[in-house]
């Protein structure tokens, strides 16, 4: 029996024979973004809230990140075997369970005690977490033909590209006006509407049905692979800094643990019999470019994220609302700009508009790293602005391109390794960012700091006139001149610091550039172009 005369009773099937959901396919594009939404959401609201809940529950900001660091671990590994569990549960059956506890694991985070608590019901959020944004991604993939693919991941773009962005912004905003509770809390709501939602609209595939009536095998030895290789991987991210990186043991353990896992599996995927995810999908060269391009999108989409917060916090004093709204205009930009991306993808290839966008970012960074001490709000939503327009230019066309040519057998596969390089190209992007403004402050500081000798008749006219200054102000002579001393070395700090950023800026121009001549490499075909009976 044909896969189309299988889905008969629970689809449809159009004129190429090909299966279809019976349920109107924007509201099924709807409802799984809306889980996904609320997933990626919850990866980056977080960030902000860390000092409230550390002081509210007695524990040091280190500690606190383990609240974000244990989230993330359980995440990234998830995201790779999201596959074996669709083959083996179904994949609605297995969405449906992780929207229910992702959001009761939400309900028990915003009612924790004390941070043992907290940190164990984020491991297990993130561990149904990740299962959503790899089971969107393949319902969006059998749910809609090759032609209207683009369309439909400009939905799944504002769970993928807007929701990092929003994060810092309702983070900021929950945490100066209300408890960070709500940060967790307000996922109830969402996860019941996307849960009846999908219940009601979302079949799965006949293929599916048919893998599902084979008992899956347990992948055993892949899955401890898997677990041992990303988990250390992303302990290693997120605690590098705090650590002092490569000099504390524990990192280079967590290193040493990474590789090991990251190289076993990778060998064991491709050998094993019963793989617990295919490996195979990545022969497949649009793909296989696609997974290099997103990764090289998340790396400056997720940095640039963290970074323009974190300027205006810590440099510029703004509050934790006002450093988060710097993002907001960006984002609404880059809901607009998609629509007009998914129209051109009709005329023009993916391959020269995702060239076009990793051009438009690499001038929207060096544009953005022209940062002084007295730079303004509008400025800084000017630079937020055209980053994310280059953004705009990205994510759909990748999206759609990299999924041209998989079989539908292997979206599930496809998917779980499309988000993880996604998702783990983010964390990278945050941890060497952070690691480089640090680096690059030391290294302007040093460069700054030659020039305040007694020898620099600059810095000998400014300390005067400070410490005249100060004098008029009813200070002693020496008084006056170790503050005035003080004042520029605090000046001097700020500058380097902001120098700093404009630094990594600039790397991030770098890094855009560098992954313009793979987008070659990609099939030059447009949308309505796209391969036939890959079902």
């Amino acid at each position: 029996m044909s896969a189309a005369a299988a889905g008969a009773s629970d689809g449809g099937s159009d004129q190429a024979g090909t299966w279809r959901p019976a349920g109107n396919p924007w509201l099924i594009a709807i409802v799984v973004t809306l889980a996904a939404f609320m997933e990626v959401l919850d990866s980056t609201i977080v960030n902000v809230a860390l000092p409230h809940i550390a002081g509210s529950m007695s524990a040091s900001n280190d500690e606190s990140t383990w609240v974000l660091t244990s989230y993330l671990v359980a995440n990234g590994i998830v995201l790779m075997i999201s596959g074996f569990f669709t083959r083996l549960l179904g994949r609605k059956r297995y969405f449906l369970i992780c929207i229910v506890m992702f959001t009761v694991c939400s309900f028990l985070c915003g009612v924790s005690t004390n941070l043992t608590e907290l940190i164990i019901f984020r491991v297990l959020q993130g561990f149904f977490g990740g299962g959503l944004q790899p089971n969107q991604q393949s319902i969006i993939l059998d749910t809609f033909p090759p032609a209207r693919r683009a369309a439909a991941f400009g939905v799944t773009a504002m769970a993928t590209i807007v929701a990092p962005v929003l994060g810092p912004v309702l983070g900021g905003f929950i945490t100066d006006n209300a408890s960070w509770r709500w940060i967790f809390l307000m996922n109830i709501p969402i996860g019941v509407i996307a849960f009846f939602g999908v219940t009601a609209l979302v079949q799965d595939p006949p293929w599916l049905k048919m893998a599902g009536k084979i008992r899956a095998s347990v992948d055993y030895i892949g899955l401890g692979f898997i677990t041992l290789g990303l988990g250390a991987f992303q302990i290693m991210l997120d605690r590098g800094e705090d650590a002092d990186w490569f000099s504390s043991g524990f990192i280079q353990l967590m290193a040493l643990f990474a590789v090991i896992g990251i190289v076993g599996a990778i060998y064991w995927l491709l050998y094993a019999k019963n793989p617990i995810v295919n490996l195979r999908v990545m022969v497949d060269r649009n793909f296989a470019v696609g997974c290099l391009m997103i990764a090289g999108m998340a790396i400056v989409l997720y940095s640039s994220s963290v970074l323009i917060p974190q300027l205006a916090q810590q440099q510029l004093g703004y509050t934790a609302t006002l450093s988060g709204l710097v993002l907001a205009p960006g984002a609404l930009a880059l809901i607009f700009l998609i629509v007009i991306v998914g129209r051109l993808m009709t005329v023009i290839p993916a391959k020269y508009i995702i060239s076009f966008g990793f051009l438009f970012l690499a001038a929207a960074f060096v544009y953005s790293s022209h940062l002084a001490s007295d730079i303004d709000f509008a400025t800084l939503v000017k630079m937020r602005i055209a980053q994310t327009m280059g953004l705009g230019f990205l994510f759909v066309p990748i999206s759609s391109i990299a999924y041209l040519t998989v079989p539908a057998k292997m979206n599930g596969d496809a998917a779980a390794l499309f988000t993880m390089f996604r998702n783990v190209a983010g964390s990278i992007g945050i941890s060497v960012a952070s690691a480089l403004v640090t680096t690059r402050g030391q290294v302007r500081t040093a460069y700054l700091s030659s020039h305040l000798t007694p020898f620099s008749q600059g810095y000998a006219d400014l300390l005067s006139k400070t410490s005249q200054t100060l004098q008029a102000g009813g200070h002693t002579l020496a008084a006056a001149q170790q503050s005035a001393k003080a004042m520029i070395d605090q000046t001097l700090g700020t500058q380097a610091n902001i120098l700093a950023y404009g630094d990594v800026f600039i790397l991030c121009a770098a890094l855009s550039l560098a992954v313009v001549p793979f987008t070659f490499l990609l099939s030059s075909a447009k949308v309505e172009q796209s391969a036939e009976g890959s079902h």
